[in-house]
């Protein structure tokens, strides 16, 4: 192909400046900056389909239809969850106080009673109130006159009785010539001489027959006063039951009325009522409590039982969760989802070398203050958490929160159990993840889709019409004013949408993480403050993109440097055969760049196919590895349709010490074969980016604008000749968002980017000659082209294999 023909070629692949960037005009917009705009309240912008998945999740009702809110992060995710939330969470009435309170029957297990919201904490204190009261009441009853006289007047009657009894018994002994005396060491009796206390010279000159008589008479004395003392043993008793029964009515008595009023104010509240119920009762049967002083109290019991005040503790409301003032349901965002932070804990308090605790030390989680509302959590926080997950789950299966110490087993020291009574559970669960924990927890756990049955997909782009320019317009705005920014130019609005473009590197969309967006408006309005300017202008954007490139530019310039000064070898001038400039892209935690990297081919006759010698190094990906075997399907198919290829071959990213992987290289790859195949030598001033399938056919790939700007970086640094560029895919030309410097460069024609649909498209402006690549009537490509040449070189392979086998 002659000059002419090869300007036809150019012209025709070249890109027309205007498709090089889309350019948004100032002048679609109602407002001179900012300021001028009508204050709106923050809305999500762009994101329809998750504001529809969010709505419908959080208005179900039924069980089952928690959500799961997928997206990366920077998109507005987590502040548009909780203004949903929030906003819905209004309408929704409150729910529920919940109490924890003794199980008379069973300490180790409390139980819960609910109450209407904002109730508890007067419940509470109408308790605080009734022990006071009956501690007065009981101290009072029991200290008064009339008690101490009944009292008296029992206690009384069971004197006179032992006293009719030692009478009874003192005149058993007196029939018997015997006389009793009762001391504190115990009773002894006395045998009687003549009126007096036998002495015992006296009791020696006594017959033997005497003798046995006093015995028998002193035995049968003996057997009364046992009698006897069986029978006042039997009174004290009776008088202990008495006593007790007298102190526990005249309890009663005193306490009852106290407890009529509280039973009028829950009578629709069973629960209360049994437990008022329980109260009564316990209070009657442990009436002494209330009747002894804390100094008093013995060491060794106060040990035991614990102080007056810990003993009193059972009657005491733990109140788990008010509502008090409160409107609407709650919403709760757990940032440390810990299993005690989000099913609450029981304290402990150390006793005798055990630890020991009751109901008054159950503490509440995320889930009970969040119970009749909406929990948000963040999935990778909650996964990472020992049972956190779990529980969770078991909680919404079961319905109910269950509040246990999993690590009890295995603690150091002996701890007393505590179970108390599971609390019912209503609540929406809200967790914000990636697509990665997404789909790990939908693959491994079955029971996710049962329990989160909403997806709410935050989408990472949307679509560049004038409903969301308007709505970047207005988020700028409100952004600017929550965060004291100056005020934005209609200009700089522009460019903002610009750069958002160019972030969702496609012409017709903005990117939707907002995080990038506010970065610039940042800083730009920083710059515009520096100047003293009254509102950030397109200027200011230019600059803030500038610095932030400044900031992260420090490894592509390392890199272009030692392009620079030869320590890696490209070429940007000339013509080579087999070899040819690739673009990659590399990527540092904040910043994105793309590089030009010498490929090399080398051709010659065997029977080993493509060799990919980062393949043979272990330096090459899998996908890369599939491009390569792509190669030759598009060599065997195109050239192999008589006799088969005795091709041998070998292809290098030279200077490459790192892995490679993706096949956004393997057109370049094919363009380097070909040249050697062919003989034709390539522009050493035009780079190559874009994936091939077997048919030729050149396929979109990603980062176009890094490596273009990355290869003109280099050109300008070497000098730009106007016969540099890059050939990039037809279809990528949609994602050209390129920077002012490269744009401009194509304008006066130094620097040229061609898009091509096809492998014969390709290698025609990379060689300056014509491809060939459709056969003529007798079957062969056109005599000259580069496909002939191909052939023809092929045909000489299998010829010399031929002869070589004879």
């Amino acid at each position: 192909m002659n000059q002419e023909e090869y300007e036809t070629v150019l012209s025709i692949h070249r890109v027309p400046v205007s498709k090089l960037r889309s350019e948004c005009s100032p002048e679609q917009f109602p407002f001179e900056t900012t300021a001028d705009l009508e204050t709106l309240p923050n809305e999500m912008i762009g994101q329809q389909r998750a504001e529809q998945a969010m709505d419908f999740g959080l208005s179900v009702e039924q069980s089952g239809y928690n959500l799961f809110v997928v997206g990366p992060s920077g998109t507005g995710r987590m502040t548009y969850t909780q203004h949903s939330v929030k906003k819905l969470a209004k309408e929704r009435p409150v729910p529920d106080d919940w109490c924890y309170v003794n199980n008379f029957e069973n300490p180790d297990r409390p139980l819960v009673i609910n109450l209407p919201a904002g109730s508890g904490i007067q419940f509470q204190r109408r308790m605080e109130n009734l022990l006071i009261d009956i501690e007065r009441e009981i101290r009072a009853t029991f200290s008064n006159e009339e008690t101490e006289k009944k009292k008296r007047s029992i206690i009384d009657e069971s004197q006179n009785q032992v006293e009719a009894l030692w009478k009874e018994t003192e005149a058993f002994a007196a029939d018997l010539n015997f006389k009793l005396e009762r001391t504190p060491a115990g009773i002894q009796s006395f045998p009687l001489f003549f009126g007096r206390p036998m002495e015992k010279q006296e009791y020696e000159q006594l017959s033997d027959a005497n003798k046995e008589k006093l015995k028998e008479r002193e035995k049968q004395l003996g057997e009364k006063i046992n009698e006897t003392l069986y029978q006042i043993r039997k009174i004290e008793e009776q008088l202990r039951k008495n006593l007790d029964r007298f102190n526990k009515q005249t309890a009663a008595f005193a306490i009852e009325g106290l407890f009529q009023p509280l039973k009028e104010a829950y009578h629709d509240i069973p629960k209360v009522l049994n437990y008022l119920e329980e109260y009564y009762h316990d209070v009657v049967e442990h009436f002494s409590l209330f009747l002894t002083d804390q100094e008093e109290e013995n060491i060794v019991a106060q040990a035991l039982a614990g102080s007056k005040e810990q003993q009193l503790h059972r009657y005491a409301v733990n109140l788990l969760v008010s509502h008090k003032n409160r409107s609407g349901a709650p919403v709760i965002y757990e940032t440390n989802p810990t299993y005690q932070n989000l099913f609450g804990k029981i304290e402990y308090r150390g006793a005798f070398g055990s630890w020991t605790t009751d109901f008054t030390f159950v503490k509440p989680g995320a889930m009970h203050l969040a119970n009749g509302g909406y929990l948000i959590l963040q999935a990778a926080e909650l996964l990472q958490q020992p049972y956190a997950w779990t529980l969770l789950k078991r909680a919404l299966q079961t319905g109910q929160i269950q509040i246990e110490d999993p690590f009890a087993e295995r603690g150091v020291f002996p701890a007393s159990g505590l179970k108390p009574e599971p609390i019912p559970l209503k609540i929406k669960v809200i967790i914000i993840g990636s697509y990665y924990l997404y789909d790990l927890l939908s693959s491994v756990d079955e029971d996710f889709h049962k329990l989160f049955k909403v997806k709410v997909e935050f989408d990472t782009v949307m679509k560049r019409n004038e409903e969301n320019r308007i709505k970047m317009a207005h988020f700028i705005k409100n952004y600017a004013e929550r965060k004291g920014l100056l005020p934005f130019h209609r200009r700089a609005v522009a460019k903002v949408i610009d750069h958002s473009s160019r972030l969702a590197e496609e012409q017709e969309k903005l990117t939707a993480r907002f995080q990038d967006i506010t970065k610039i408006l940042v800083e730009s309005s920083y710059w515009a403050k520096k100047e003293g300017a009254p509102f950030v202008d397109e200027g200011h954007i230019r600059k803030a993109l500038e610095e932030q490139s400044n900031r992260a530019n420090h490894i592509s310039e390392q890199y272009r440097e030692m392009i620079a000064n030869g320590t890696i070898m490209v070429d940007t001038d000339g013509e080579r055969i087999g070899q040819i400039n690739g673009l990659a892209v590399m990527g540092t935690r904040d910043a994105t760049f793309g590089i030009p990297t010498k490929i090399t081919a080398r051709t010659f006759v065997g029977k080993s196919g493509i060799m990919n010698i980062e393949r043979e190094t272990s330096l090459s990906g899998q996908i890369h590895n599939k491009g390569l075997l792509i190669l030759t399907g598009f060599l065997s198919g195109v050239f192999a349709k008589n006799h088969p290829i005795p091709l041998s071959a070998s292809i290098t990213f030279e200077q490459t010490y790192s892995l490679i992987d993706g096949d956004s290289a393997s057109s370049t790859e094919l363009y380097v074969l070909l040249s050697s195949l062919a003989g034709v030598p390539i522009q050493q001033g035009i780079a190559v980016t874009g994936s091939v399938n077997q048919w030729g056919e050149i396929q979109p790939i990603g980062g176009v604008n890094e490596k273009i700007e990355g290869f003109f970086a280099i050109c300008k640094e070497r000098g730009l000749t106007g016969r540099q560029g890059v050939i990039i895919p037809q279809q990528n030309i949609a994602n050209l968002m390129l920077n002012d410097e490269v744009v401009e460069a194509v304008k006066v024609g130094k620097f040229h980017v061609w898009a091509v649909r096809h492998i014969s498209e390709g290698i025609e402006i990379l060689t300056g000659e014509s491809a060939g690549a459709e056969r003529n009537a007798g079957g062969r490509f056109p005599e000259g082209t580069i496909f002939a040449k191909v052939e023809e070189r092929f045909h000489k392979m299998y010829e010399s294999v031929k002869e070589a086998n004879q």
